[in-house]
């Protein structure tokens, strides 16, 4: 088969590998279409990667082609997309439903081989059904569609209440999609890219800020009145906006940090005041799980996907590029704003 391969730091293959062969539990994936997350970006274009040589990808969606012993769950055939958490199934967390926090965990397209490639190998219950109605690109975003949902069901989201989203790469513009899904009577979307805000109103977010307005937080203070945004999600992962979440919190608000730092990060005291004087819950998500596996909220994405409104098109999918320029397709992350929304690997393969 072909195979995107990286071997270190800036060096991303198109070459020929062995096809993988399924074992006892295992199927075969053929894979259609496969998406470039944020994390494969550090992970190819920073070294950043648990070994080498190594294919990533986990967001991907294709058709089964063959079955290991013993499976009884998936046939040949199947339209599927694929789950990357690998739980042990056996630990106190997975007993609890609390897949993401197994400490035994593998993960595909980081851990073990991964989907930028024309075959994988993966345990039966890693993959979903992925309705006919549902087309295969749309399907390649699963994953990153239901850790939006995720973060709205760890804060136990009820509708009617004020949001404010930060960071519209994709995850946040699915969690904005969530938010209006789920009745948020107004959700607004911070990011600096005017474009990428221009998304997010596409999406359903009422009140568009860009942080490059030096008036960025009076702007958003004056949304609710001053009192404060009753939910705060962030997405953005950005050491400066995670200061400012507490700052745009109400009372009783609940902060759901969903984007990852990537440096120490200290809090003055006049963020802390914020926190304890108006009682904010502050929490973190971790991927999107829940019992029984994969959980409610992979069926809730393929219902909204297949219903229409969750929304899944240009204005999500940035690109398609073909695998064998892979490599270019992770050299236009290196190009500020060049990227819009999913880049997608198309690995099917021809000619």
């Amino acid at each position: 088969m072909y195979a995107a391969v990286t071997y270190g730091t800036d060096d991303i293959r198109f070459e020929t590998c062995d096809t993988p062969v399924p074992g006892p539990g295992e199927v075969r994936v053929k894979v259609k279409f496969s998406g470039i997350c944020g994390s494969d970006v550090p992970r190819v274009n920073k070294g950043a990667a648990h070994m080498y040589p190594m294919i990533f990808g986990h967001e991907f969606s294709g058709v089964v082609d063959a079955v290991g012993e013993g499976v009884t769950a998936r046939s040949v055939g199947d339209r599927v997309v694929g789950v990357p958490l690998v739980p042990c199934l056996d630990c106190p967390d997975c007993a609890r439903g609390d897949y993401a926090l197994c400490t035994r965990y593998s993960f595909i397209g980081s851990r073990r081989q991964g989907s930028f490639a024309e075959y994988i190998v993966l345990p039966q219950k890693n993959v979903f059904p992925l309705d006919p109605g549902i087309s295969f690109e749309k399907g390649a975003l699963f994953e990153p569609a239901t850790i939006g949902l995720h973060a709205l069901f760890h804060t136990d989201f009820r509708g009617g209440k004020d949001a404010v989203v930060i960071g519209c790469g994709t995850v946040g513009l699915f969690t904005i999609q969530w938010l209006r899904i789920m009745g948020a009577r107004r959700i607004a979307a911070v990011n600096r890219s005017r474009e990428k805000l221009k998304l997010a109103g596409k999406m359903g977010a009422s009140d568009l800020i860009s942080t490059l307005d030096e008036d960025y937080m009076e702007q958003l203070a004056a949304l609710t009145g001053g009192r404060g945004f009753d939910y705060v999600f962030d997405a953005s992962g950005s050491e400066e906006m995670m200061q400012q979440d507490f700052l745009l919190g109400a009372n009783k608000a609940k902060i759901c940090m969903i984007g990852t730092p990537a440096r120490d990060m200290t809090f003055p005291p006049r963020i802390w005041k914020k926190i304890n004087w108006r009682e904010m819950s502050v929490t973190g998500t971790w991927m999107s799980y829940s019992a029984p596996f994969p959980g409610p909220e992979w069926e809730m994405t393929s219902a909204c996907l297949k219903n229409g409104s969750l929304v899944c098109d240009d204005a999500v999918i940035d690109r398609v590029l073909p695998l064998k320029d892979a490599a270019d397709a992770f050299a236009l992350y290196k190009i500020p704003g060049e990227i819009k929304g999913r880049v997608l690997l198309n690995c099917e393969i021809t000619g």
